[in-house]
């Protein structure tokens, strides 16, 4: 079989590229959804925050509090400790906010393939985090940017994945955390899903039209 060509390489996006997509207006959405295009067809990314979750990991699974996020900027390479040290008061923060170290424990999430008419979105939250006093569950997404995440961009993240929480942490909510300030986001009340859904659904199938027309 063929591998696809650049030029026929089906509609995809993760779960980070369609929210930063829906936050952006118009022509801004289609030079961004052709650079999503440009990258998948190279194959090429990296991400740069892999040993920083692997340590906000580690502080919950072994309830260090943080001994872990104190020490990962000397332990990265030096072109990625500004970026650390940017990140870890607020990951702190965050992590104090949950109580007693010992009162939470790592849990583990899975990722999932949501369909938006016929746009494949990947849900991939970050890991999840269970609570020893009441056993509630919370499936975590962490955002890394310098600016806040938008209310479009946050509602956005935290409906799809609570729309395909029975694969990614079974009875678990799904929670935003802005790292750089600590402020964790969750689905605000008397949100409608339905309406969601069809904002959604419009957003992807505009997504899909620039995919298939982009460069």
């Amino acid at each position: 079989m063929t591998a696809p060509t650049s030029s026929t390489l089906p509609p995809y996006a993760t779960l980070l590229g369609f929210t930063r997509y829906v936050d952006r207006t118009g022509p801004t959405k289609a030079s961004f959804v052709g650079g999503l295009r440009k990258q998948r067809a190279s194959k090429h990314g990296f991400n740069p925050h892999g040993q920083f979750v692997k340590a906000l990991k580690a502080d919950v699974a072994f309830h260090t509090g943080g001994t872990h996020l104190a020490q990962v900027a000397d332990a990265v390479k030096p072109r990625w400790q500004p970026l650390y040290r940017a990140l870890v008061p607020g990951a702190t923060a965050w992590l104090h906010s949950l109580g007693e170290p010992t009162g939470v424990d790592l849990a583990q999430t899975r990722d999932a393939l949501a369909m938006l008419g016929d746009l494949p979105v990947k849900i991939n939250p970050h890991f999840g985090i269970r609570h020893a006093a009441d056993g509630r569950a919370e499936a975590v997404r962490l955002h890394f940017d310098e600016t806040p995440p938008s209310e479009e961009a946050a509602l956005a993240t935290l409906h799809l994945m609570a729309r395909h929480m029975d694969a990614v942490l079974p009875h678990a909510a799904p929670v935003l955390v802005d790292v750089r300030r600590g402020v964790a986001h969750r689905m605000p009340d008397g949100v409608k899903p339905e309406q969601v859904e069809q904002w959604l659904a419009g957003e992807a199938a505009a997504f899909r039209a620039i995919w298939s027309t982009a460069a």
